[in-house]
C-alpha cells in the first residue's frame, strides 16, 4: 500500500513526492525511482537508510521483511518538457512529462516507488497550481480548487499495475446515474477548446456502462471519466479513458473508441492480464465492442470487418508473425494486427462453434470466477469449455500456439447422382476447421453447408445438391485463413509492415526527396530495405513525371480510380511478378509532408486521393472469392 503525497507544478516541470509505502515479505526488496528524482528522505519504520542511497535504485536490506514495515520515502526532481510527438511515439513509451497544456506522468516509468512488477494499492494525494485540474486512475475521496490551487484525494483498495497521473487546464463535467442498483458518477476532464463535446461523451459513457454491466455483470468501480490529452494519446485505464484532444473531435469516436476503453474495465482493469501466458482482453474486448458495433450494423458490416482483419493479416510476412499467445501489447501494426485482430476472429469462430448461449455464460462465468485477478488464456479456455460442456484444449492450442493460419482451398467439386462430392485441401500440419461453404445451381437457389476439416486433404459429400452448378468457399469470411494474392488485391497495409519494402524517390528537388524520406520512415513499421532485392516496392515521385516514370518502368498505369485532382494520389497495384507496389505521387514536396500524419491510418485501403493532409476520395480493390464452376 503507497500513501503518495504528490505535488506537480506543470509550469516548472517541478515534481515533489512524499511516499510512505507498506513493504511486506522476506529478504532485500529493490525499490527503483527514475534516476533523475533525488531522494531527499529515506527511511525504514523510521531508521535512515544512510547515504549513498539518493539516486536511481534504493535496495532495502539486511532487515526481516517478513512482518509489515513502513518505507518512507520523500523525493523531488523536474519531469521531462512534453513531447510532440505521433500515434506510433505513443506506443513506443512515454516517459513523465508536464507542461500547463496538459501533464501525464505514466505508469511504470519510474515516478513514484516501485518494488518489482507487483501489483500495488495506493492512497494518492494530488496538488497542482491554479488553474490546473488533475486525477488519477480510482476512487476520488474529496476535491477542492481554489486561488490557493487544486487538491484531490483518490483511493484504490484493489490490487493493480501502477499509477498514471493526468493533468491539465480541464473543464470538468460530472453525471451520477444509477446502474444495476449502484450509483456511478461519470465525468469528463476536458480542455476548454473541446468542452462543448462534453454532454455527448457523458451521454454514450452511461449507454455503454450500461450495456456491458447488464451482458458482464456489474460495473466493477464507482465512477468513470473521459480525460483528453494533449498527445495522440488512446489509453484504458481502471475508471478513465486518456484519449487525444484531436481523436475526442472525431465524430465516430464516441461510437466506436470510447465504448472500447469502457469495456476494459471488465477485460484488463477488472479482470487482469498474466501477461507472461499472453494478452487476451485486447481481442475479447475488440470483439465484443468494436466488432459488436460493426454486427449491430448488419451483416454486410461485420463482413466488412473480418474483410479488413484478413486483408491485415495478409500483409504480414511469414518472418514478422507470431502465435497469439506471444502478444502482450500493441508496439507496432504488427501486433496490432495479431494481437487484437486475429484474437477477436479467434472469439468469432468460437462463438459459432459453441453457440451463442454457450459463449455468453462463459463470458460471465470468467467474470465471476476471475475479478480482480489475474487470467491467463487457459483460464479462460476452461470458463468456456465449462459453459459449453466440450474440451476445447486443441480448439485454442492451434489458434494460440501456431504463427500464421491455414490457406485453404477448393480442389475440385463434382456431381455424384443426387449428391455434390467436394475436395478441400490446406497445409501442414493440418488444422480442424468448420469451412462454410455456398452452393448454387441453375436455378440461382443458395445451400449453405459447414463441412468439419481434419486433414490436409479432404473429401465431403453433400447430399442432395446434384444439381450445383458452383461452390464457393466461405462466402462470408468466416474462418480466419491465409488468403491468397488471387482472392486478395493489395491494400496500403502490405508495403507498411513489410521489412523487405524497398524506397525509390524519384525526384531531383532536395526538398521533395527529404519530406519523402520523412514521409517513408513515419509510414513503414520498418526502415526502408537498403538491401532486399524483392518484396514491396514504395514508389515516390511526382504528380507531373508518375505517367512517363511508370511506363518506363513497365509498371502498371495510374487506376482510373484516383482521377486527375488532389494535390497527391496513392494507389496500390501488382506488376507481373506478383511484388507490390505502392505509388505515392504527389505534387511537390508539401503535398508530400501533409501526408506523414494522415497516411499511416490509411492501411487498409487500395488508393487514396488526398488534398493537403484530407483524403477526398478512398477505396479498396474487391476481393475475388475461390469458387468452381461444376461442369456436365
Amino acid at each position: 500500500m503507497h500513501e503518495l503525497d504528490v505535488e506537480l507544478d506543470p509550469h516548472t516541470r517541478a515534481l515533489r513526492v512524499d511516499d510512505v509505502l507498506q513493504l511486506r515479505g522476506t529478504g532485500a526488496v529493490e525499490v527503483s525511482l527514475d534516476a533523475g528524482l533525488h531522494i531527499a528522505e529515506a527511511t525504514l519504520d523510521g531508521h535512515p537508510l544512510g547515504e549513498g542511497r539518493r539516486r536511481g535504485a534504493l535496495r532495502v536490506h539486511h532487515v526481516d521483511l517478513s512482518g509489515v514495515h513502513r518505507l518512507h520515502l520523500r523525493y523531488e526532481g523536474k519531469v521531462a518538457p512534453l513531447a510532440q510527438t505521433d500515434h506510433r511515439g505513443t506506443l513506443e513509451g512515454l516517459v513523465p512529462m508536464a507542461d500547463a497544456r496538459g501533464s501525464y506522468l505514466p505508469a511504470g516509468t519510474g515516478w513514484y516507488p516501485m518494488v518489482g512488477e507487483a501489483p500495488l494499492r495506493y492512497r494518492l494525494t494530488l496538488r497542482l497550481p491554479p488553474g490546473q485540474r488533475g486525477l488519477v486512475p480510482g476512487r476520488q475521496l474529496e476535491e477542492s480548487d481554489g486561488v490557493h490551487g487544486y487538491r484531490a484525494r483518490y483511493a484504490v483498495d484493489v490490487s493493480t499495475d501502477g499509477i498514471d497521473l493526468m493533468a491539465g487546464p480541464y473543464v470538468v463535467d460530472s453525471r451520477t446515474v444509477e446502474v444495476a442498483g449502484k450509483r456511478v458518477r461519470l465525468r469528463t476532464w476536458f480542455h476548454p477548446e473541446i468542452a462543448e463535446l462534453s454532454s455527448g461523451y457523458l451521454d454514450d459513457s452511461v449507454r455503454y456502462v450500461e450495456r456491458y454491466s447488464a451482458r458482464v455483470g456489474a460495473y466493477p468501480f464507482d465512477e468513470f471519466g473521459v480525460v483528453s490529452s494533449p498527445l495522440p494519446t488512446g489509453f484504458g485505464m481502471p475508471t478513465l479513458a486518456y484519449l487525444g484532444v484531436e481523436v475526442l473531435r472525431l465524430p465516430f469516436i464516441r461510437a466506436t473508441s470510447l465504448g472500447h476503453e469502457v469495456l476494459h474495465n471488465w477485460w484488463g482493469n477488472g479482470v487482469y492480464v498474466d501477461y507472461a501466458s499472453g494478452n487476451w482482453a485486447e481481442g475479447l474486448t475488440t470483439f465484443l465492442a468494436d466488432y459488436a458495433y460493426e454486427e449491430a450494423e448488419g451483416a454486410d458490416a461485420a463482413r466488412t470487418m473480418r474483410l479488413d482483419w484478413l486483408r491485415d493479416f495478409a500483409a504480414i510476412p511469414e518472418q514478422g508473425d507470431a502465435p497469439l499467445r506471444t502478444f502482450t501489447s500493441r508496439t507496432h501494426g504488427t501486433s496490432q494486427i495479431v494481437g487484437y485482430n486475429k484474437a477477436a476472429f479467434v472469439f468469432h469462430m468460437l462463438r459459432a462453434r459453441i453457440g451463442v448461449d454457450a459463449f455468453e455464460h462463459g463470458l460471465r462465468r470468467f467474470w465471476d470466477s476471475h475479478r480482480f485477478r489475474r487470467a491467463s488464456w487457459d483460464d479462460l479456455r476452461r470458463a468456456f469449455q465449462d459453459a459449453a460442456g466440450e474440451d476445447l484444449t486443441g480448439f485454442f492450442a492451434q489458434w494460440l500456439d501456431r504463427a500464421g493460419a491455414p490457406r485453404l482451398r477448393l480442389q475440385r467439386a463434382q456431381r455424384r447422382g443426387d449428391d455434390l462430392v467436394v475436395e478441400l485441401i490446406q497445409g501442414m500440419p493440418p488444422y480442424v476447421l468448420d469451412v462454410p461453404v455456398e452452393i448454387t445451381d441453375s436455378d440461382t437457389n443458395r445451400r449453405h453447408a459447414v463441412l468439419r476439416m481434419t486433414d490436409a486433404r479432404q473429401t465431403f459429400v453433400v447430399p442432395g445438391a446434384g444439381r450445383a452448378d458452383a461452390v464457393v468457399l466461405d462466402p462470408g469470411l468466416n474462418t480466419f485463413r491465409l488468403l491468397d494474392s488471387g482472392e486478395l488485391p493489395p491494400i496500403l497495409r502490405n508495403a507498411m509492415v513489410d521489412p523487405r519494402t524497398r524506397l525509390l524517390i524519384a525526384s531531383d528537388d532536395a526538398d521533395f526527396q527529404t519530406a519523402a524520406r520523412e514521409l517513408a520512415n513515419s509510414f513503414l513499421d520498418h526502415p526502408p530495405s537498403a538491401e532486399a532485392d524483392s518484396g514491396p516496392l514504395l514508389l515516390i515521385a511526382p504528380l507531373d513525371r508518375i505517367d512517363a516514370l511508370l511506363s518506363a518502368r513497365g509498371l502498371p498505369a495510374a487506376p482510373a480510380e484516383v482521377g486527375t485532382t488532389g494535390s497527391a494520389r496513392v494507389w496500390t497495384a501488382r506488376d507481373g511478378s506478383a511484388t507490390t507496389i505502392l505509388v505515392i505521387a504527389a505534387r511537390d514536396a508539401q503535398a508530400v509532408a501533409a501526408l506523414r500524419r494522415a497516411l499511416p491510418h490509411y492501411g487498409r485501403q487500395s488508393w487514396l486521393v488526398f488534398e493537403g493532409a484530407r483524403a477526398i476520395a478512398r477505396g479498396t480493390w474487391p476481393v475475388r472469392a475461390q469458387r468452381l464452376n461444376i461442369q456436365g
